[in-house]
């Protein structure tokens, strides 16, 4: 790809938003969601990994950064101050532009077609890459839940190999905490390749994987159940727990200062991308205009009510070196004797992560089906089921990534990744407004954010300002976020930029047949 001014304009090459809403009304997608559908996938995605398992490390730290304890209610607002910049402009371009493809097709009507597949391949981080996070704590939680069977159920089911339920990066990293050989934890492979596959993660995104070929209405009405049960749960949790709280367990408040309170920040900030998944499903809503702002805000509204009174109750329960990184919510029951309530929030984070699990999925299908629409991947992979109407093949394929990822992956770098790609998403997306105010004044907007344009300017300054912070402690994956962007952008050297070039070529042939035939 030779780089002159022609290679220049094809780079910043827009779609114009009536372009994108006219291949959207010839979608080939089932219309049939509505605002309480949206609230439930946007419920279905926030509620779950930050509440029952993210919370606790944002609590504690981690190795590469300090916990907010008490103060992690702080880091919550903060962290909702950071994304109601975002949803305010998500909801404004969402119901301007009700199309397909969250930020990736946003981007591509604002800055042109480089930026666009960029942005579509951060937001594949930020789903793709997050699921298997969210899958892992699944797993957690189900071994959680079958122990509390074990008068009715054989050993070898509720104690089966770790083998079959983690990776081979925490085997190993067991075996060394614990003095242990490998050989004699995990099985090896012509003794060199040890085998580590987390079974029951594999078997969750193959179950969900199906349901969504099925149909994302059938799917959806699996995710309100899961939520109304997941709500019921967290709910209980506060009631209950309200009783138990002592303030004393509230003092040292913020024990490692501001620079505790931002990295918790950053670490729950995980737990709000859901709102995100809401715009990915444009063109299955009925009514995108005026359903996609309500249903964005409303969910960042409830998630962050909820986040900060679980924050309170737990942080109140359980003293600051006592709470759980991996089951906080269950391990809080246990230590005020509530063992049989906290075998019930298992289920409540079984049917939480279920949830979660299924809308990641969902987003990842989508944004995909945008880009190879756009041409960006292959023609094939879009095809329609002709019984479920929906993307078959490109929702095998983001399970089986989903699968493959999990196998060798770290967990923590993969939450930390996903989150500087959502921290990115957000950014562009408050650019986008502001390029669209300026190039577009006067297109109708059913939705409009106020105090333009202070708000996308406080969403960019505290996304970007949260994002730049972290990467002075979080070494791994700031390494690992922009090796990502180099792997995007070879590919679009190598493949995408030739098939849109090839893709204009044929149009025009197109065209010149119809002009010569006219005439």
């Amino acid at each position: 790809m030779k780089f002159d001014n022609n290679v220049i304009n094809n780079l910043l090459k827009k779609r114009s938003a009536d372009d994108l809403i006219a291949t959207s009304k010839k979608s080939e997608l089932k219309k049939t969601l509505n605002v309480f559908d949206l609230i439930v996938i946007g419920m279905g995605a926030v509620v779950g990994t930050g509440i029952f398992t993210i919370i606790g490390s944002a609590i504690q730290g981690g190795p590469e950064g300090l916990g907010a304890g008490p103060a992690i209610i702080v880091s919550m607002v903060l962290a909702a101050i950071a994304c109601v910049f975002s949803a305010l402009c998500y909801s404004e371009i969402a119901a301007m532009i009700p199309v397909a493809g969250s930020a990736y097709t946003y981007t591509y009507a604002t800055m042109g077609e480089f930026m666009a597949w960029m942005v579509g391949w951060v937001l594949m981080l930020e789903y793709a890459i997050g699921n298997i996070t969210v899958a892992s704590a699944w797993t957690g939680y189900l071994v959680q839940f079958l122990k509390g069977f074990k008068h009715l159920m054989p050993d070898f089911i509720l104690n089966f190999p770790m083998w079959l339920r983690n990776d081979y990066r925490y085997m190993f990293a067991f075996c060394d905490k614990y003095g242990l050989d490998p050989h004699t934890q995990m099985p090896y492979l012509f003794d060199k390749i040890p085998i580590a596959i987390n079974l029951p993660a594999i078997f969750i995104v193959l179950v969900l994987t199906m349901l969504l070929i099925r149909g994302v209405k059938e799917s959806t009405r699996v995710a309100s159940i899961m939520v109304g049960i997941n709500m019921f749960m967290i709910l209980s949790f506060i009631c209950v727990g309200a009783f138990y709280v002592k303030p004393e367990n509230w003092t040292p408040f913020a024990p490692n200062g501001f620079e505790g309170i931002f990295m918790g920040a950053f670490i729950i900030f995980f737990a709000y991308i859901g709102f995100d998944a809401i715009s990915t499903t444009a063109e299955e809503t009925e009514n995108p205009q005026r359903d996609l702002p309500i249903a964005i805000i409303g969910t960042l509204v409830l998630c962050t009510i909820l986040y900060v009174l679980v924050a309170l109750v737990l942080t109140g329960t359980v003293p600051l070196n006592h709470i759980d990184t991996q089951a906080p919510i269950a391990h809080a029951m246990r230590m005020i004797n509530k063992d049989w309530f906290a075998g019930l929030i298992s289920i409540g984070a079984l049917c939480a992560l279920t949830s979660v699990l299924l809308i990641y999925q969902l987003g990842t299908t989508r944004i995909l089906y945008a880009m190879s629409r756009d041409r960006f991947l292959p023609k094939s992979l879009r095809l329609i089921h002709r019984k479920f109407r929906t993307p078959h093949v490109l929702t095998w394929i983001s399970g089986i990534v989903v699968i493959v990822c999990s196998l060798f992956m770290d967990l923590s770098i993969s939450a930390e990744l996903c989150n500087f790609g959502t921290f990115t998403s957000f950014i562009i997306i408050c650019i986008a407004v502001l390029i669209l105010r300026k190039t577009e004044p006067d297109r109708p907007r059913p939705f409009k954010v106020p105090f333009t344009p202070l708000f996308p300017i406080l969403g960019i300054l505290t996304c970007g300002g949260l994002m730049l912070y972290s990467m002075k402690f979080l070494t791994t994956s700031s390494l690992y976020f922009p090796l990502w962007l180099v792997m995007g952008l070879l590919i679009y050297v190598t493949y995408g930029y030739k098939q849109k070039r090839l893709e204009e070529k044929i149009r025009l042939t197109r065209s010149n047949k119809v002009k010569s035939l006219v005439k």
